[in-house]
């Protein structure tokens, strides 16, 4: 052998070890709970572990192959459930960086390792011996003697294969790989310009008779950001603690429509973050997946295995609500815009820049209520200790913050979560306020989910976390929440209940490992607390003065629960149409983005339709996030929600049997059943639409 090659090999590899043992993520995690070592984390030590990853999983899958024993639930389904645990354990803090704390060197990554990634997947999915050994468990399952969740997990991995093309031919498998590594890669880049546009995006204002009507917190918000960005006077950016208040409060209609336009036309501009192509590349690229796989169009595929079960189902839900609750949301408009015309004259027509303006004046008038009377009492560290304290009132939960646990910024929090025996339950990070490395919106998600070790019945908890894009603090004040804040909180930490009370064998049925349009129920049946006096009793304190929210500010706050609230419904119904007609295209679309959407939600709209305005090129929860022809799920799941909530509102607000019957038939359950027979099996019926309806007061006791 050439002793020179065997010498370079060898100081490679003595390279490679040292560089390795540098490199937290191949190291067992020396921190509490074993959490994510984030403060040792470095760019540069994902791709090594990614492939490391890739490699330690495809040796396990090898070896599933090539096990010389008759095929069983143990020795495949559960064996293939199994591998993956570092890649995973890498992809967990990899992934969730990329929308909580991202970064140009990141996201270069994220895009350099998107094929191979998506190539690792597709060998395992069409990795032929592999799925003639699950198909074999599979066919002989009737004599199995499987328990229910063993029965789900079988059936889901043997459909995992199926959906992603373990039946198509040698010829159409090729074309699948391509189709599939294709639409990775524009997910990503339709997710990465929304964000660099967002974030690019500045409107300097140095006249300060420009900024009548904003009240000064948001003045001095205002000004705080454009000292950071070494800018006169104030800067409003597209990020919500910025944008919703300037369209809500600021007189001047010319900026208004100025920043309404700027964040309605995000991605369609003359620059590098256009995304009217990748729709339309996105669009199609579904389809053709759908279609190789023997559907009529994506929306068939994707609700194949949702509650919903097929489009017509969808459609019969959104076409029953927009005849429930577009004829008030119209009396809704006509209502505001008779105010707006005493102000501006009887030709005004309201435009939707104009719609936060006017309808929190009318709310004033109506209820004499704003969000800037109710700020004071929702201050972040007190509605957290709300927030905590209802999950410790249902459930008998506790939190501690650990300051020992690593953190992937100054801004997040890590608690630990105890049950009511005092045996700990999970880790929570919470991450409220927005950043330049952190995408727009609100979400739940896991660093580590939840699973029982087959061989040592160990129940390894989960890292949840919560991240959202509150009200920041100012030099002068802290973060004080507007109302809508404080009900997304309660919403995401509904989320974060589902995977703190996960208790499921395996992982991939545990948490919120359900369908999508089950998964908004644990996170929607929380806001209904938020009107509730005796829950807002237990926190909402004036920040300066300690005082109580009073009473009479409680009630106006449950008058006011319904103002535009058939807008709202339409509102959400007509992202469900557009979502719905472009998974339901069944020929590639080769038009006009702007006017296919106009004309997809067309019979939902109430506001004004504006030209240029499009939703499509920033809508990532359909085109980059998950809810591909399940947007609808909002709606679906509003329906379970109201109906849940019913039963608490008969027992009991804080009932505590009912509580533990949402926790163990609910957020205990996962996906381990069909989420019908859990939800019947807590209410034990079927859901209506009946306690919606009521509850939005669109019909009557």
């Amino acid at each position: 052998m050439n002793i020179k090659f065997l010498s370079t090999a060898i100081v490679a590899f003595s390279i490679s070890i040292i560089m390795n043992a540098q490199n937290p993520f191949f190291e067992k995690y020396n921190t509490p709970h074993q959490t994510a070592p984030f403060d040792k984390i470095k760019v540069e030590h994902f791709e090594p572990a990614i492939k490391e990853g890739m490699r330690l999983q495809k040796n396990e899958i090898d070896a599933i192959v090539s096990d010389p024993n008759s095929p069983t639930f143990d020795n495949i389904i559960l064996a293939l459930e199994n591998s993956g645990e570092f890649l995973d354990r890498v992809m967990n803090v990899f992934a969730n960086l990329q929308g909580s704390e991202t970064n140009d060197e990141l996201l270069d990554l994220a895009q350099k390792l998107a094929p191979t990634l998506n190539e690792h997947s597709n060998n395992i999915q069409l990795n032929e011996k592999l799925f003639k050994r699950v198909k074999a468990v599979h066919d002989k399952k009737d004599q199995l003697n499987l328990n229910i969740e063993q029965n789900r997990l079988l059936d889901k991995t043997f459909k995992g294969f199926v959906r992603y093309g373990a039946n198509l031919s040698k010829e159409d498998q090729a074309i699948y790989r391509k189709l599939s590594e294709k639409l990775n890669l524009l997910s990503l880049k339709f997710g990465q310009n929304n964000l660099k546009e967002t974030n690019e995006y500045v409107l300097n204002v140095v006249d300060l008779g420009q900024l009548v009507g904003l009240p000064s917190d948001q003045l001095d918000a205002a000004a705080q950001t454009a000292r950071n960005k070494n800018l006169p006077g104030w800067a409003f950016t597209l990020h919500g603690p910025s944008y919703i208040p300037f369209m809500k409060y600021v007189r001047n209609r010319d900026l208004r429509q100025q920043l309404y336009m700027a964040y309605n036309t995000k991605c369609t501009n003359n620059n590098d973050y256009n995304n009217l192509e990748i729709v339309k590349e996105l669009v199609n690229t579904r389809m053709e997946i759908a279609q190789l796989l023997g559907y009529n169009n994506y929306a068939e595929y994707v609700l194949k295995e949702r509650m919903a079960e097929n489009p017509d189902a969808v459609y019969q839900l959104l076409n029953q609500l927009i005849d429930a609750y577009r004829p008030i949301a119209i009396e809704e408009y006509n209502e505001l815009q008779d105010l707006a015309r005493q102000d501006q004259g009887s030709n005004f027509t309201v435009m939707p820049w104009d719609w936060s303006y006017y309808s929190d004046q009318l709310q004033d008038k109506k209820y004499s209520l704003n969000e800037e009377i109710l700020r004071p009492y929702f201050e972040l560290e007190n509605v957290k200790k709300g927030v905590f304290g209802l999950a410790t009132k249902l459930y008998g939960i506790t939190f501690k913050k650990n300051k020992d646990i690593p953190v992937y910024h100054k801004d997040v929090d890590a608690y630990e979560v105890f049950d009511k025996d005092g045996k700990f339950l999970s880790i929570l990070y919470t991450d409220f306020h927005p950043r330049a490395g952190k995408r727009s919106g609100a979400w739940m998600t896991e660093y580590k989910g939840q699973w029982i070790d087959s061989k040592t019945g160990e129940n390894s908890r989960p890292h949840v976390s919560i991240v959202m894009n509150f009200t920041q603090p100012t030099e002068t004040k802290p973060s004080l929440l507007t109302f809508d804040e404080f009900q997304t909180f309660l919403h995401e930490f509904g989320h974060a209940l589902h995977g703190i009370f996960a208790n499921c064998t395996y992982e991939s049925l545990s948490g919120t490992s359900v369908y999508r349009d089950f998964v908004e129920l644990p996170s929607q049946i929380l806001e209904n607390y938020a009107t509730e006096a005796d829950f807002l009793n237990t926190f909402a304190k004036h920040y300066q003065t300690g005082e109580n929210i009073p009473a009479d500010l409680i009630q106006r706050i449950k008058d006011a629960a319904n103002f535009n609230a058939a807008y709202a419904c339409m509102r959400q119904v007509s992202f469900g149409l557009l979502d719905m007609a472009w998974y339901t295209l069944n020929t590639p679309f080769t038009g006009d983005v702007k006017e296919f959407e106009k004309e997809a939600w067309g019979k939902a709209q109430i506001l004004p339709i504006v030209e240029d305005a499009c939703m499509s090129t920033q809508f990532s929860h359909i085109f980059a996030g998950g809810y591909s022809a399940g947007y609808y799920s909002y709606k679906w799941a509003e329906v379970l929600d109201a109906d849940a909530f019913s039963v608490f509102k008969e027992k009991g607000l804080f009932n505590q049997e009912v509580a533990e019957s949402f926790r163990k038939n609910i957020l205990s359950a996962g996906g381990a059943e069909h989420p019908m027979v859990i939800y019947k099996r807590f209410k034990g019926q079927e859901p209506t639409i009946d306690a919606l309806l009521e509850r939005n007061g669109i019909t009557k006791k």
